[in-house]
């Protein structure tokens, strides 16, 4: 298993700072990252619609799911910290692939849910601020992926600026936007008491926590405090835990008074203006100007829309990259996965809109919400797990209390949750004019996801799960060598990736070299940690890596040949070139996989981009 975000993987180091403060500023940033996602345009949808049909009542609605999505955050971050492991892998790493391949389907579910959301809030922010009719707006959308491939390459750094400037550009419009509405402070504070005024309240409180506390950024930000390049000792995992929870605290209070300032912004203009039916962005945008008396307001309010959609797309596919890379191991090009991901959510967005008009968006933003709530135990109670366990957790496992508060926690959104399917099962049962197909598909569908939520709850307590190595292993390699023949090589390199291809290219290299030849074996970590971080990488996927190139390196010393190993880190096709032209190598022997065509543009090519770089002969061998 590779590196989580190989490419930034260990890219910003941390140690040898001269002051705390630049110390602390070191750790600063993946928090910023993660509290994009808790103001993006699905929680706007959701703020705008809980402010003006209830005022000020669901306030503590957004208090509670903050105090959630620190606790959850922070629990994330420790996975990431302690154990170089993003969520995805470590449930990898824990239950069959069969359960993974569910929860994996559940969390690009999420993501997609997610991606809905930022798509039409970015499409509705510049439909509003450029008059650009909103279809245009979706499309429009497709070229930030383009904007997250350029920023990645430029470092986790540059990123978390940009992230950072968007997150000011929202901020600041809101405090304005408070300053133009004037809200009765002594409704605001009364709104921090718990109350639900009835079941409308209790779907949009749903759709809250579930914009809030979002499962996708549990995997994001157990895989970027991993692009910091701390000291490993105990003290330096103790103090790298004490830094990113500052980092999560003061970004994700910053996330809060967002969300509470455009609940508060609707309900100190709707609500209080018996305007009850505003849950439109579009309809707040337009009504903001006339009752708040400013032209500012609408603009400063499309301004941050759009700050807030193009910010947590960014975040949003990165997850997606991790949730793939994590639960099925599977590495394609980076464009090609972004692509894909935003393609999966302008495509319904498209045929709705075009089918319904732009007047759906506000129910597509709410559902895309409560959609998230549904996914949030499926990741949450893994979470818990793992953070829980004393081996995986090599002693840095949360204290009684905390797991107390964190079960208490996933039992409130798991239970919010039931309470919602069964009570929209039972209102399509009741208003179907089929519903034995309902009794044969939704039905059944539901007790499925409830006997899996109550697997992955009860697994970790009946059997611990020892990790697995799902890597090729060098001892099931049919190696044959005969010592008979001509040899005309002494110094032979060999490329290895632990698949199938090694063992034809290990064969070719033998005849080549015989007993008597060095070989040098290469390995190349290519997680996107690896890209970032280089070689002071410290993750799970390298360590295994490691730990498999030294069993070939041994199991060939034992048959009599003389073998050093290499691990590189970044891009194959730039990594070893540069290993390759610093040694003395007669030649570089490797396998290939036999894909071309499309298949290439998907899963990308080393030997095309390989071959010209390098001075010696180049065998290519096919699986």
């Amino acid at each position: 298993m590779g590196k989580s975000l190989e490419e930034v993987h260990g890219s910003v180091v941390t140690q040898n700072k001269k002051s705390v403060f630049r110390k602390i500023l070191a750790f600063f940033g993946p928090a910023y990252l993660i509290s994009v996602g808790y103001m993006d345009p699905g929680n706007w949808a959701t703020d705008i619609a809980g402010g003006s049909q209830f005022g000020y009542a669901l306030l503590w609605v957004l208090l509670m799911s903050n105090m959630m999505a620190l606790l959850l955050q922070s629990l994330s971050a420790r996975l990431g910290i302690v154990t170089q492991r993003d969520l995805a892998q470590a449930s990898r790493e824990t239950y069959s692939p069969f359960i993974n391949y569910i929860l994996y389907f559940l969390a690009e579910i999420a993501i997609a849910a997610c991606d809905l959301a930022e798509v039409l809030g970015m499409a509705i922010g510049i439909n509003l601020l450029f008059d650009i009719p909103l279809i245009e707006g979706v499309i429009i959308t497709v070229l930030d992926t383009f904007l997250l491939l350029f920023l990645i390459n430029k470092g986790i750094r540059k990123m978390e600026a940009f992230i950072i400037v968007l997150v000011a550009i929202i901020g600041f419009s809101f405090i304005f936007e408070m300053i133009f509405a004037q809200p009765e402070m002594g409704k605001v504070i009364y709104g921090l008491i718990p109350s639900m005024p009835n079941e409308a309240a209790l779907y949009i409180a749903i759709g809250i926590i579930g914009a809030t506390v979002m499962p996708h950024n549990l995997y994001l930000h157990s895989s970027l405090v991993q692009t910091r390049n701390f000291d490993r000792s105990k003290a330096g995992i103790k103090q790298a835990l004490k830094y990113n929870f500052i980092d999560s605290t003061i970004a994700l209070n910053l996330a809060f008074f967002v969300n509470a300032a455009i609940l508060i912004l609707a309900a100190a203009t709707f609500y209080k203006n018996g305007m009850y039916e505003v849950a439109e962005i579009q309809d707040a945008h337009r009504f903001l100007a006339p009752l708040l008396g400013s032209k500012w307001a609408p603009i400063l309010f499309a301004v941050a829309l759009i700050a807030a959609g193009q910010s947590s797309t960014v975040t949003g596919t990165l997850a997606g990259q991790i949730i793939m890379e994590g639960y099925l191991n599977l590495r394609i090009q980076p464009w090609v996965r972004r692509i894909i991901t935003r393609l999966i959510a302008i495509v319904p967005a498209v045929i709705v809109i075009s089918i319904f008009g732009e007047s759906v968006t506000g129910k597509l933003l709410i559902l895309s919400q409560v959609i998230l709530s549904l996914q949030l135990g499926f990741a949450i109670i893994p979470l818990i797990h793992f953070v829980s366990d004393k081996s995986k957790m090599k002693g840095f496992h949360i204290g009684r209390v905390t797991q107390i508060a964190s079960w208490i926690v996933a039992t409130i959104i798991v239970s919010l949750n039931a309470k919602l399917v069964f009570d929209e099962i039972n209102g399509w049962l009741e208003t179907s004019k089929n519903p034995l197909l309902l009794w044969f598909t939704v039905v059944p569908l539901a007790f499925g996801f409830l006997i899996l939520l109550i697997y992955i709850v009860l697994k970790p307590f009946i059997a611990k799960t020892k990790i697995s190595i799902l890597n090729h292993s060098p001892h099931n390699l049919k190696l044959q060598f005969s010592k008979s023949g001509t040899y005309t090589k002494n110094n032979i390199a060999v490329a290895v990736d632990f698949s199938n291809a090694d063992e034809v290219a290990l064969n070719n290299a033998f005849q080549l070299g015989g007993i008597d030849a060095k070989y040098t074996l290469i390995h190349v970590v290519e997680t996107v940690g690896a890209m970032v971080y280089g070689e002071n990488i410290d993750d799970h996927e390298t360590l295994i890596d490691e730990k498999l190139l030294n069993e070939y390196k041994e199991m060939l010393s034992e048959k009599g040949f003389s073998v050093v190993t290499k691990l590189g880190f970044g891009k194959p096709n730039v990594v070893i070139p540069k290993i390759i032209n610093e040694g003395q190598f007669d030649i570089l022997v490797m396998g290939t996989h036999g894909h071309t065509g499309f298949k290439d543009l998907i899963f990308g090519t080393t030997v095309d981009k390989l071959r010209h770089k390098i001075s010696i002969p180049l065998l290519i061998v096919k699986n």
